[in-house]
């Protein structure tokens, strides 16, 4: 027997809080899903104290969920909307006027992941860029050249690597809290994309995107792996600041397109990871040219070189150029990345994916 969602909804009706209330009548719950014996859901907190206080119920949700009929795993997040209250103490002083203020570390700063000895992320400061499939083709290329990898896709609003590294099953987790990894291509990989319906939008508050990256880091199985590549959503948000905040990474790679708009959201990505004190790897430039299938004319659609002089002028190691190309687009779409391939357009991917090795950071 399959459980329903007003089956389990029901249950957590029975849950008390600490308040007095239900974990339902607070309207606590969020994102829920029951699919296939599984039950997966959000318990938001209106605050930092209120989140200290619900481990019990917590623990009470699970273990009432874990007793239904057809119940195989649950797995519960337990975030905080609103900021941690200030101590009494602090209530004189008067308010700071400054706006944008980066959030503070939590203790004991950023925390290295057990068993994975480098985390390169691939970020971009604006989307279309092909930040994904330099992602997915690099961890390919690295697996090829002998190196235990891992792909993370921690953009949480638009995971398009299951479909660029042709898998859909859905993970593993055995006990309701270690989540098993899927493999393709000779990668170890793990994308929120394949914990939801393909055409499933995710609609979250920056607290639950937190709760999902710190699963997705730490409560999957990697494994050992000489290197996690981390496929980052394009800009300067929430999932960035919680990984560099709370994650060890070796360095970071910025991919751009040659163009003055993408260039000018590309110092924007560099600009906070020079705050947020994560060594820049390098810089690469994708869609550098372009060479016409019919004549072999070559083209720069984009422009060209953009890329190179920038990171002349910030003084940062240029990675390389790589075009724009209708083989490499299919590839990603069937699900088979063209560094997997024997094409001769995967060999730019393995020429990265050498100097990343011969550099020490791969």
């Amino acid at each position: 027997m399959e459980p329903t969602r007003d089956l389990v909804m029901a249950t957590l009706a029975q849950i008390a809080t600490p308040t007095g209330g239900t974990l339902v009548g607070d309207d606590l719950i969020r994102a829920l899903v029951v699919e296939s014996g599984s039950v997966r859901f959000v318990i938001e907190s209106p605050s930092s104290d209120h989140a200290r206080s619900m481990g019990p119920a917590q623990q009470a949700a699970e273990k009432a969920l874990r007793a239904l009929p057809g119940v195989s795993s649950v797995q519960i997040v337990l975030t905080a909307h609103g900021p941690a209250a200030k101590p009494a103490a602090a209530a004189a002083e008067p308010p700071s006027l400054k706006v944008g203020g980066h959030p503070t570390p939590h203790q004991g700063g950023p925390a290295r992941v057990s068993g994975v000895d480098r985390i390169i992320a691939i970020a971009s400061g604006k989307g279309g860029v092909g930040k994904s499939t330099v992602a997915s083709n690099l961890a390919v290329a690295l697996a090829r050249q002998g190196r235990r990898v891992g792909l993370l896709d921690a953009d949480i609003y638009g995971p398009s690597q299951p479909r660029m590294m042709g898998v859909s099953k859905r993970p593993a987790s055995p006990d309701g809290k270690t989540i098993e990894p899927l493999h393709a291509h000779g990668v170890t990989m793990m994308s929120i994309g394949l914990m939801l319906k393909e055409d499933e939008a995710v609609i979250w508050r920056g607290p639950m995107l937190m709760g999902a990256l710190q699963q997705l880091i730490n409560q999957v199985a990697w494994g050992r792996l000489d290197v996690l590549v981390i496929d980052l959503p394009p800009g300067t948000g929430d999932v960035q600041l919680t990984l560099a905040q709370r994650t060890h990474l070796t360095g970071a790679i910025v991919v751009s397109t040659p163009q003055d708009v993408a260039l000018l959201d590309a110092r924007k990505a560099l600009d906070m990871f020079d705050k947020l004190k994560v060594p820049v790897l390098g810089l690469i430039e994708n869609m550098s040219t372009y060479i016409c299938p019919n004549c072999g004319h070559e083209a720069h659609i984009f422009g060209h070189g953009g890329v190179a002089a920038e990171a002349m002028k910030l003084n940062l190691p240029f990675l390389g150029e790589l075009p724009l190309n209708l083989e490499v687009r299919m590839a990603g779409d069937a699900g088979t990345p063209i560094a997997a391939t024997d094409s001769p357009l995967g060999e730019p991917y393995a020429r990265l994916a050498r100097r990343l090795i011969d550099g020490g950071m791969g």
